[in-house]
């Protein structure tokens, strides 16, 4: 892992490879390595940078400057130009795709392609929002993700057959949620609530011209293939893929068929 600081604060990130760059955001409560499947494969071709979000990983917690995801686009141009990069793609998961739709709308004449998975950029439903900010309060006031919580919030992830497809990546994440204490857990729920209480950033990408591919989990419970189909007809070109048999971390649950979509989507734009 590399490097970076911004704000005072040190945030780490992969770089794999040469050649074009892609970008990578991975989903809340995990973290760069979720992407490894996909680095591995493409990293061949293409140089990835892939960072952990603030709070997750091996990144610091999160600055006082960053307040929003617009804010956090910010952070990742910083990073950009720190590596002298001014032309590359963005690969986002579910906050990666949040994020990412606002760094290719801010800097629009740098990012060539942009992949949004599992992912949507409206707003938060109220009913949702509500429910995560509850689940988020009880963690930060506990320091500690409460069994209850861990049975709750992992199944999200995954499709419904996961425990008997996917038993080790289920399983792991579940840990993962388990060890999350003390200020490492109120960190985490910081930026959960500015994942969850984000702008409604859906009537601006009508503005995108770069090419877009849009992939969703036929299973997906938090980010439902709906929303994928809006805001597919919302941005004009875009393309669009349901992913068989997987939820939100379609990436991880389907490697294979998400990194050849990935190949065949970036090989027509990058030749």
């Amino acid at each position: 892992m590399k490097t970076f600081t911004r704000h005072g604060k040190t945030m780490a990130y992969q770089d794999i490879g040469n050649g074009p760059v892609l970008l990578f955001g991975h989903s809340y409560l995990w973290d760069s390595a979720m992407w490894q499947p996909q680095v591995d494969v493409l990293s061949q071709t293409y140089r990835c940078l892939v960072p952990d979000f603030w709070a997750h990983g091996q990144s610091e917690s999160m600055p006082t400057e960053t307040k929003s995801l617009v804010d956090y686009a910010d952070d990742m141009l910083a990073l950009m130009d720190h590596l002298e990069i001014e032309s590359f793609s963005i690969v986002g998961l579910s906050v990666g795709g949040m994020w990412g739709t606002e760094l290719a709308l801010k800097a629009p004449a740098r990012v060539k392609t942009l992949v949004l998975m599992d992912t949507f950029v409206g707003y938060e439903p109220e009913i949702t929002k509500l429910k995560y900010f509850g689940m988020l309060d009880i963690i930060e006031n506990a320091r500690v993700v409460p069994a209850e919580l861990v049975d709750a919030i992992a199944p999200l992830f995954f499709a419904s057959n996961a425990s008997d497809a996917n038993p080790e990546l289920v399983s792991g994440f579940r840990q993962r949620l388990q060890g999350l204490e003390g200020d490492a857990a109120k960190h985490i729920t910081e930026v959960g609530r500015i994942v969850f209480d984000r702008r409604d950033t859906f009537d601006d990408i009508e503005n995108l011209t770069l090419p877009t591919l849009i992939m969703v989990g036929a299973e997906d419970k938090p980010r439902s293939p709906l929303e994928s189909m809006l805001m597919h007809d919302a941005i004009d070109g875009s393309e669009y893929i349901i992913i068989p048999e997987a939820g939100h971390i379609s990436n991880l649950e389907k490697p294979e068929f998400v990194t050849e979509a990935l190949k065949t989507f970036l090989g027509k734009h990058h030749e």
